[in-house]
Parts: C-alpha cells; sequence; structure tokens
C-alpha cells in the first residue's frame, strides 16, 4: 500500500515539471531498464531432442561418427539413438505400433527402403517434396531416391545404398581357362564344369528360406528372365507369366540338378557366405557386407573372389535388388524443422564419406564410389557403383508386406517340390490380386 501510495505522489509532482525535463526523464528510465536487462542473466536455451529408433548393429556406428558430428555443428539439437533390435522385421513392427498409439516418440524413421510405401501410405511420414530440389537428389544414385517416393512423391532420403551382386571365384575360372559368367545359363554350365572337376562342391548358393530374403533375390531373378511382379502403376500382376514361371524353374533347376545344394531352401545370407568363404562353391548371390568379409586375412578365399551385377537369362538385361537405408521425418514430430536439418546434415556428402570411410557402408551418393579416399580403403568400389546403376526395385505399393508373405509362400512350396512352378506362381498371382483388390475397394 506504501508503494502505490509513494508511486502516486511520484506521478502527481513528475506530470507538473515541464515537458523537456518529463521526456529526459522518461528516457533515461528506458535506458536504465535496457542496461539492467543487457545485464541480468539469461536462462540458457534448452537444445530440442530428436529422437531416432534404429537395429542394434547401427547403433556403435551412428552414435560414434554421425551423432558427434551432428551435435558439434548443431549446438541447440541433440540426437538420441533409440536401440531396437536386431531383426529389422521387429524393428518396422515397433514404428508399427508408434504410429498406430497415434504419438510416436520419434521423430526421425529410419526406413528400409521396402517400408516407405507403407509408411507413406498410411500418412505417418513429412512430404519431403518440396525440401530437396532436383538438383539436391541428383548427387545421389537414381535408384536409391526412387524407393523413397510413393505416388511420385518424396518420403524418403538415402543414406547408404545396398544391392544383390553376384559373386564368382576368378581363381578357379581362371585356372579352367573359363570366362565370368554372363547370362543365368552360364552359371549352371560353368558350375557343372567346376564340379565335375571337383574344384568345388557346389555350384550356385542363393537365399532360398521363406523370408523377405528370399522375395529380395527373387526379383533379380525374375528382371533376368523379363518378367515382372506388380506394375506399381496399374497394380498389374505379372506371376502367373511365362517369364516368372520360367525364373522359378531356373531355381528348381539348380538344386534337382545338384547345382545348389537340398539346404538351400533353408538358407539366409550367413549360410550362403561361410559356405561360400570356405570355399565350397563356386557362385554366390548376396549383398556388399560379405566382400570384407571374404577378405580378411583368414578367409580361405580372400583375393580369390570377384564381384558383378546379377546377370539375365539369354537374350534380356539383368537387375540387381536394391536394400539400403534412408531418413524421413515422422508427421507426429514436434520439430520437424530440426528434423529437416538432421536429415540435410546426415546425408550431405562430408558425413556419408565419413560415414563409409569408418563403418565400411556403401554410400548412396554417386560420386562417393570412385573418390581416392575411399577407393584407397574399398577398391571395388567402382565396381560396385556398376551394380548399383543396375538396381531394381521390389514393388512400391502399400500392400507391399502381405504381397511379398505372398510370393514367399508360393515360392518356397514350389522350391521345396510341393507345388509345381505353374501352379505355385498361378495361386501366388491370383492371391495376390485379390488382396490388391480388396486395398481398391478400401481406399475408396
Amino acid at each position: 500500500m506504501q508503494f502505490f501510495t509513494a508511486l502516486q505522489s511520484f506521478w502527481s509532482v513528475f506530470r507538473r515539471l515541464p515537458r523537456f525535463i518529463r521526456y529526459l526523464g522518461l528516457l533515461a528510465i528506458g535506458i536504465l531498464y535496457m542496461v539492467l536487462v543487457a545485464a541480468s542473466p539469461v536462462a540458457p536455451q534448452q537444445p530440442v531432442t530428436l529422437q531416432l529408433l534404429m537395429s542394434a548393429p547401427d547403433v556403435p556406428p551412428w552414435t560414434k561418427y554421425m551423432v558427434k558430428a551432428f551435435e558439434a555443428s548443431h549446438p541447440n539439437i541433440r540426437l538420441q539413438i533409440v536401440e531396437g533390435p536386431n531383426n529389422v522385421s521387429l524393428l518396422e513392427d515397433m514404428y508399427t505400433t508408434a504410429f498406430l498409439l497415434g504419438d510416436s516418440p520419434y521423430d526421425l524413421v529410419t526406413m528400409d527402403v521396402i517400408w516407405t510405401p507403407k509408411f507413406a501410405a498410411a500418412g505417418w511420414l513429412v512430404d519431403l517434396t518440396e525440401q530437396f530440389s532436383p538438383q539436391d537428389l541428383a548427387a545421389f544414385s537414381p535408384t536409391d531416391v526412387n524407393g523413397g517416393r510413393y505416388q511420385g512423391r518424396l518420403y524418403r532420403i538415402p543414406v547408404r545404398s545396398d544391392v544383390g551382386m553376384l559373386y564368382y571365384r576368378k581363381d578357379l575360372l581362371e585356372q579352367a581357362g573359363l570366362a565370368p559368367p554372363k547370362t543365368f545359363e552360364d552359371i549352371a554350365t560353368l558350375s557343372k564344369v567346376l564340379q565335375d572337376r571337383q574344384a568345388v562342391r557346389w555350384g550356385y548358393l542363393w537365399q532360398g528360406k521363406q523370408y523377405e530374403g528370399l522375395s529380395a533375390m527373387f526379383v533379380e531373378v525374375l528382371k533376368g528372365f523379363g518378367g515382372f511382379w506388380v506394375n506399381p502403376e496399374t497394380l498389374e500382376v505379372g506371376l502367373d507369366r511365362p517369364e516368372a514361371i520360367r525364373a522359378v524353374q531356373f531355381l528348381q533347376d539348380t538344386i534337382n540338378q545338384g547345382i545348389s545344394p537340398p539346404g538351400v531352401t533353408t538358407y539366409v545370407e550367413e549360410d550362403t557366405r561361410r559356405l561360400f568363404q570356405n570355399g565350397q562353391a563356386a557362385f554366390l548371390r548376396n549383398w556388399p557386407y560379405a566382400w570384407p568379409l571374404l577378405n580378411e586375412e583368414t578367409s580361405p578365399v580372400k583375393g580369390k573372389v570377384a564381384i558383378m551385377p546379377m546377370v539375365p537369362a539369354a537374350g534380356q538385361q539383368g537387375g540387381s535388388c536394391l536394400g539400403g537405408w534412408g531418413l524421413g521425418i515422422a508427421k507426429t514430430s514436434k520439430h520437424p524443422k530440426e528434423a529437416l536439418e538432421a536429415i540435410r546434415f546426415l546425408t550431405s556428402e562430408p558425413s556419408q564419406q565419413k560415414f563409409v570411410m569408418e563403418a565400411g557402408y556403401v554410400p548412396s551418393r554417386q560420386n562417393l564410389f570412385n573418390k581416392p579416399q575411399i577407393t584407397a580403403k574399398y577398391s571395388y568400389y567402382p565396381e560396385l557403383f556398376k551394380v548399383v546403376q543396375n538396381a531394381v526395385l521390389r514393388p512400391p505399393i502399400a500392400q507391399y508386406a502381405q504381397t511379398s508373405d505372398i510370393l514367399q509362400r508360393y515360392l518356397s512350396a514350389a522350391l521345396t517340390n510341393q507345388k509345381s512352378p505353374e501352379q505355385a506362381m498361378k495361386a501366388a498371382a491370383e492371391e495376390t490380386r485379390r488382396l490388391l483388390a480388396a486395398g481398391k475397394k478400401s481406399q475408396k
């Protein structure tokens, strides 16, 4: 009360002063206020924290190289990596569950190439089309960029690439005076020659277990025979066409003729890699991760292996299945601006080069495949670039997961002689058409 009485007395005296004096007084009060504000301690701005879920094997290289560099250049943003399971299918399930609950804690979304259509169709991702110019995207492998699109819109920027490839024993072919294969028929012929000479036990190794790796492997054989799985534009299904049936017949023949081991229908990547690395096979379909392992100091095939894009059937063009990982932004993120900054930094050339050099991942930026600093350490990258350029996508459709499950089941039935290739592919095509038709109806 005394304060208000004193203030009232001051104001009555102040009002009677000459106008010029009043102006000077108000100016002095204003200057004093600004000085006091400038001198007072300011509460530091709390950094924004972005959360990102990824599989456990990827966490160490990310935290060691990518996160430290990003936070050093962006002191107001923290990047928190949440460690998920090793199995990427379980990782996809964790993202899906978080989105379905409606308030996902993740700001950035690390995606396998085959997740993009599903996540985008569900409305879980921010549309990045207007954020990255054609010039920005031209630096990346075109197939890697296309792997981040859904219905013509961009939702994912590639961080690292991956692609199926054909490994072969160049030493055995040279000793036998044989040229590397150019077709699937060549693989079968060369395998038999080397097996007859007892140079190897098996000819050709591939992933035949009923899982996503089977679909990835088959899309290469399907492309090589001139067939297609699902046309993403028209949703036409090609699994019961003659080209697809011949593709299944080729794989079945490799087993029936002893070119591939009977157990190949249970093999995943590591099963095939170990057999090949132990010198038991002439040809191997696998991913780039196998190269450094095959050339370890203790590897029996060190220096004896070469790589090439997956071959086609005679008269056709081949293609290697595109894999790889990229980043998108969750629609529920409260920090989309900061998340976009993170994507630009993490997919930049300096960041990707550091990531490739230290962690051995395959780049998605085209010029890094031939950069001297990288080729000095990874001499096979220029050859790998040819494989990436020849990559093919699995169908970028919203129902991809269900479509792949159908293909896996019927392929497995054919490869284990439960159904003929014709029966299996006809049934797979019919079930796929029903699935896609139901999806169309639900969208109306």
